[in-house]
């Protein structure tokens, strides 16, 4: 293999329902930097039915150009089809990097790509650099349960290929007045191709927390000591409008449900404001929320790491501050009408 015969950063851009998953949309402002410290174009590549007109969006939101595959038999994700179409640009167009979102898809796509391509995968990535004179992808995540973070390399083969969780990169602005090009492919695959055949698509109607969404949000751990004293989480969160999460520890205690996790196994989040209450602030935490805009931490331990990634820090007895603080927050909303507007 030729590594010098591979140039470009390609972004998957995920759809459904004729709309790009955000985190499509984050990592092209991802690829974007990487495309520039390599003076190479940057590209999305698009799968799917009557989604051309989804191409100007992503050339407004980065890219210098769209591949586009657009067949009946890619309206719905399925891996079959999906490989077969990136199988046949990444051949063709021989990109250096491949970025996906870490979502159920994307992971699924980069995996099967991946081993057909015979070349490297890292998974779960939660940040992205690149070494200007190797060219190599510097894709790195939390490892050894959390307690590190490991920089992954693929040294030997194209294209550098990496999952990237959502909400972890930023979006650019987009501008509806950039150009670029719209390079329209096709694959030789029917119906009759793929095994896997779509019966109904079922929408999750249960009701979930949707941390991902929040603006505020008010996390414990198990500083918190019991389910009882947990409950003081619940009511900070009640008075000032915001959503309630938890570590991995308050999870598998029972305390909360799976999907009010933050943190590497859990939710990425990325509120205007984020309560650490009892949290020591492990890595595999941390990287579900350091990018949130204000981070408030209450821990009794002055050398607790979260004091490393917050904005704010209070260190004393949790179960002496957050009643004080629901106190001035009640007081406040009197005040002001009984109602809290985050600006």
């Amino acid at each position: 293999m030729n590594l010098d015969d591979y140039r470009g950063v390609w972004v998957f851009i995920e759809q459904n329902d004729e709309k790009i998953e955000g985190v499509s949309l984050e990592l092209l402002g991802a690829g974007r930097k990487l495309a520039d410290k390599l003076q190479v174009p940057l590209a999305g590549f698009l799968l799917g039915h009557e989604v051309k007109p989804l191409a100007k969006e992503v050339i407004a939101y980065g890219a210098d150009m769209v591949y586009l595959i657009d067949l009946p038999v890619l309206k719905h994700y399925r891996t079959e089809s999906f490989m077969k179409g990136v199988m046949h640009l990444a051949k063709q167009y021989k990109p250096e990097i491949i970025l996906y979102g870490a979502t159920p898809n994307g992971k699924d796509l980069a995996s099967a790509v991946a081993t057909d391509l015979s070349t490297g995968l890292t998974a779960d990535t939660t940040m992205l650099d690149v070494d200007i004179d190797s060219r190599l992808l510097e894709a790195s995540r939390p490892a050894f349960g959390g307690n590190i973070m490991a920089t992954i390399l693929c040294k030997k083969h194209r294209p550098q290929m990496a999952t990237v969780r959502p909400k972890v990169m930023k979006a650019l602005e987009p501008d509806a007045s950039r150009l670029g090009k719209i390079i329209e492919e096709k694959i030789s695959v029917e119906e009759e191709d793929i095994r896997t055949k779509v019966l109904q698509i079922v929408n999750d109607v249960t009701k979930k927390a949707n941390l991902a969404d929040a603006h505020v949000i008010v996390c414990g751990g198990k500083g918190m000591g019991d389910l009882q004293n947990f409950q003081l989480i619940y009511e900070l969160a009640d008075t000032i409008g915001a959503s309630v999460g938890g570590t991995r520890d308050v999870v598998e205690a029972g305390w909360l449900r799976h999907e009010q996790q933050v943190g590497q196994t859990g939710e990425t989040v990325t509120p205007k404001i984020y309560f650490a209450i009892g949290i020591s602030g492990a890595i595999q935490h941390v990287v579900g929320m350091k990018n949130s805009e204000f981070i408030i931490a209450i821990n009794k331990d002055p050398n607790a790491p979260i004091f490393d990634v917050s904005t704010y820090g209070i260190v004393g007895d949790a179960m002496e501050i957050v009643p004080k603080l629901i106190a001035q927050f009640k007081k406040l909303k009197a005040e002001k009408g009984g109602e809290m507007i985050y600006v």
